[in-house]
């Protein structure tokens, strides 16, 4: 690190558990975003300022003024822009040695399969079912520890799942990939704004403690918020015997 690096991660290196050597890690490190939007916001936000050396944005939707309640990364003169670019200026007028690339699609299979194994960690910060699965495939097909976060209403969730762990179970052992499940999205059902702040604030600690080396308790665990009450509930998760997913891995 130079010496303006030192100055700027110097809070990140008096902490004994990162130092010097986890902040060098994390700007070596790759992180893959999938969703820029509520919990997009603030995970990509905390990665650039933190040094997360290289981010990749994956979202393939422009802003819209119902976003600008909680997708705190956005503002009204980005308005229309593409959210991923959006996120892009947010993140540069933080921290402009950060390097960000922008996919501005939609996070189907095979651009997974291309972006999955160039990451060191993955952070889902999408809103679909069919979409969370299809990261958590390409997580255990090229063996890359996922951050899983989920927020509706006032209720939000978040897990770890590390496909490098044998214990660990995966995304489709907590949630089985059921056709004709009904989706719950807050364009219907509402968000209560902070709440995707908090989450996507807890994706980006996990990934963080992954990135430099301090390790993720969170693995087999599902810590559940109920906003409402600011109640926190965790339940320990094991892996499915003969998931489909992790099971064939």
């Amino acid at each position: 690190m130079n010496d303006e690096q030192l100055l700027r991660y110097s809070r990140h290196i008096l902490l004994d558990e990162l130092g010097i050597e986890g902040q060098e890690r994390l700007l070596a490190s790759h992180a893959l975003v999938i969703g820029a939007g509520g919990l997009g916001s603030p995970v990509a936000l905390y990665l650039a300022s933190a040094g997360v050396g290289r981010i990749t944005l994956v979202d393939h939707d422009r802003v819209d003024t119902t976003n600008l309640q909680r997708q705190i990364a956005h503002n009204l003169e980005r308005v229309g822009q593409p959210k991923a670019v959006s996120a892009r200026t947010a993140m540069q007028a933080i921290n402009p040695e950060v390097r960000i690339q922008t996919v501005l699609q939609r996070a189907d299979a095979a651009a997974l399969d291309a972006l999955v194994p160039q990451a060191d960690v993955v952070l889902d910060c999408t809103d679909n079912f069919a979409t969370r699965h299809a990261v958590n495939r390409a997580c255990v097909r090229h063996r890359v520890p996922l951050v899983s976060g989920a927020a509706i209403r006032f209720d939000g969730q978040l897990s770890v799942y590390d496909p490098r762990d044998a214990s660990s179970p995966c995304y489709a052992c907590v949630f089985p990939d059921t056709e004709g499940l009904e989706e719950t999205r807050c364009a219907t059902m509402g968000v209560f704004a902070p709440l995707v702040g908090i989450i996507g604030t807890m994706q980006a600690a996990e990934a963080l403690k992954l990135l430099s080396g301090m390790g993720s308790k969170m693995v087999g665990r599902l810590l559940m918020l109920d906003g409402r009450e600011l109640a926190f509930h965790d339940v320990r998760l094991a892996r499915t015997p003969g998931c489909p997913v992790c099971g064939q891995a």
